[in-house]
C-alpha cells in the first residue's frame, strides 16, 4: 500500500569543523551557489532547480563525530573519468573504487573526511 504524503526532502544537514571550506568543496563539486546559512556561522549550497536536488546545510560544531558517515550522497555520471579526475583536483580523496559488470564507483572522502560515492552505469 502507498501512502500519499505532504513531506519532501528539501535539505540535508551536515555537521562539520568549517562550514565554509566544506560547503565551498560541495559548491564546486555540485557547481551549484554558496550562500550564507539562515543561522550565525552556516553555510548552505543552494538548489538551484528543481532537478538539482536538496539545499545542502552545513553547522559547526566544536567536535564532529568521528564515526562513519550514516547518509553516504551518492553521484550518479556518464563522465566518470573526468568527474573523478575533478573531484580529485577539489581535494577528493578516493578511498575505495569498486567494478562490476555492470556499475562502477568510487567511494571519496571530502576534506573533512565525510564520504560519498561516485557511480556510473556500465554498457553490457
Amino acid at each position: 500500500m502507498t501512502a500519499t504524503s505532504s513531506l519532501n526532502f528539501e535539505a540535508l544537514s551536515i555537521d562539520c569543523a568549517d562550514p565554509a571550506a566544506v560547503a565551498g568543496f560541495w559548491g564546486m563539486v555540485l557547481g551549484r551557489p554558496v550562500t550564507l546559512g539562515a543561522v550565525p556561522g552556516d553555510m548552505a549550497v543552494d538548489a538551484t532547480d528543481p532537478d538539482s536536488g536538496p539545499w545542502l546545510l552545513f553547522h559547526p560544531v566544536p567536535d564532529p563525530e568521528r564515526a562513519r558517515d550514516r547518509l553516504r550522497p551518492v553521484l550518479l555520471t556518464e563522465a566518470y573519468e573526468e568527474e573523478t579526475g575533478r573531484l580529485t583536483g577539489l581535494g577528493a580523496r578516493p578511498v575505495n573504487e569498486t567494478r562490476f559488470p555492470a556499475v562502477r564507483w568510487t567511494t571519496f572522502a571530502d576534506p573533512e573526511g565525510n564520504e560519498f560515492d561516485v557511480v556510473t552505469w556500465q554498457p553490457q
